[in-house]
């Protein structure tokens, strides 16, 4: 009954755009689905064979692009291995098993003099006396050099594990047997040796002797295996308890 009356208020004024009338009096279609009647853009294209031109030129560019990037990807891994190549070859030739037992022995002499200055100074201090720095740094220098000579030829490099005396003459498991038994008998006559002129000697002597006997017996604790080291150090404290030393 609303709508009839709204329908007639409408065809009374006259006019069917009124603002009055709201979405119920919309009339409702449908679009047109019909074909265009003229040509389109896509026809257009299609009769100057604008796609095949198009997929033509996309395939040529393609091909273009390829050949280059697989050249110079190839070219680049070529490159690569013949630098780590030349790297190899470089590492080989300049840190060969001599080389680098030199500076094997280098960095852990210059460690062992360090210890030497430090020694020198604690016993300096310990008894009082004014510390001479000229004299302590040629002591240290002169620890360096003995040392670097007996860490070169006995310590176990890893570039060459070999004996430098013996190298050509024994089996390698039997140059490390001597080398513990080496280091052994050295770290035990180094450490009762350290104990006696600690408790016998004058000052003077202990200034002289320790210091470098204190580095002898730390080197040769250092370069044992385990059970080469603990017997050796239990000798020293037995020799001290026996002896009723101190430290």
């Amino acid at each position: 009954m609303a709508k009839k009356t709204r329908k007639t208020a409408a065809s009374s004024n006259g006019t069917t755009n009124s603002p009055d009338i709201d979405a119920a009096g919309i009339r409702l279609m449908q679009p047109d689905r019909a074909a265009p009647s003229g040509k389109t853009l896509l026809d257009f294209a299609s009769g100057q064979n604008l796609f095949d031109q198009a997929d033509a030129r996309q395939r040529q560019l393609d091909k273009e692009r390829s050949r280059p990037l697989r050249k110079i990807d190839a070219e680049e891994e070529e490159e690569e291995e013949e630098d780590d190549d030349d790297d190899d070859d470089d590492d080989e030739a300049v840190m060969s098993p001599r080389v680098e037992r030199l500076f094997d022995t280098a960095l852990w002499c210059v460690s062992i003099a360090i210890m030497h200055f430090t020694l020198d100074v604690l016993v300096q201090n310990q008894y009082a006396i004014e510390i001479e720095w000229p004299v302590i740094v040629r002591r240290s220098l002169q620890a360096l050099g003995v040392f670097s000579l007996l860490f070169y030829n006995l310590h176990r490099h890893a570039s060459d594990p070999r004996l430098l005396p013996l190298r050509r003459g024994l089996p390698l498991h039997v140059q490390d047997r001597l080398r513990q038994a080496l280091f052994f008998t050295t770290s035990s006559l180094a450490g009762c040796y350290l104990v006696y002129i600690t408790n016998e000697y004058s000052y003077m002597a202990v200034l002289m002797q320790a210091p470098p006997l204190g580095c002898l017996w730390v080197w040769s604790v250092i370069e044992m295996e385990l059970l080469w080291a603990v017997p050796s150090l239990a000798i020293a404290a037995t020799f001290m308890v026996y002896n009723g030393y101190g430290i």
